[in-house]
């Protein structure tokens, strides 16, 4: 007889196409081992998260619709070929200088509305996932609703233990290995001249851009 494992139920995913979305989550997961084509370095993170407004399910039987919500990771780099400054410049529909995107405050990403477009990669082990593909400013014939979920931002500088903990186990695993995490839960690891991000700086204002 043969013994094979369970492969369990497959995961439902997003139909590929094109969303009105909110971000409404930043988690910042510190500098961590990254590796790329047999290096590791090590490399700082963040996840950014967004619901599809229209995209709504009922997740808990007695509990009305929400909206379906996808992440992304990305290193936390905004040099000019960095795929976060890549993102952000397309989902602000202008570019920045140098300076400028160096200066950005991540946070003011959340309830900035956008369209995302989403699509399905088949990996080399042969698992299909969404993934998103593009990010872009929202047409002005188009309003977001909203925004349904609580805003989640979790940073080292603001620290929110209980957010912290509500946070799916393979991403407070990879924040327990970052040397920010460790420098907070034991200050004398890494001095203050060693903190891998710049302050931020405010951005100025447009009225004609989301962020």
């Amino acid at each position: 007889m043969a013994i094979k494992g369970a492969t369990g139920t497959p995961k439902e995913l997003i139909p590929a196409g094109n969303y009105v979305a909110i971000c409404y989550s930043m988690v910042q997961i510190g500098t961590v081992d990254n590796t790329y084509k047999g290096v590791t370095k090590k490399t700082p993170k963040l996840r950014l998260g967004w619901e599809l407004c229209d995209e709504l399910k009922v997740f808990k039987e007695g509990e009305p619709a929400k909206p379906v919500v996808i992440e992304k990771e990305y290193s936390l780099y905004m040099t000019d070929k960095s795929n976060l400054r890549k993102d952000l410049e397309s989902w602000r529909g202008a570019t920045w200088t140098d300076q400028e995107a160096n200066d950005f405050d991540i946070t003011r990403l959340i309830k900035a509305p956008c369209m995302l477009n989403i699509i399905h990669h088949t990996s080399d082990n042969g698992k299909t996932y969404e993934k998103i593909s593009g990010i872009t400013k929202l047409p002005k014939s188009i309003k977001a609703p909203a925004m349904f979920n609580p805003p989640r931002v979790l940073e080292f500088d603001n620290w929110n233990q209980q957010l912290f903990e509500s946070l799916p186990d393979f991403i407070t695993d990879q924040i327990k290995t970052s040397l920010e995490y460790k420098a907070m839960k034991e200050p004398s690891l890494i001095g203050a001249d060693g903190q891998p991000f710049p302050q931020d700086l405010p951005l100025d204002d447009d009225e004609d851009l989301p962020f």
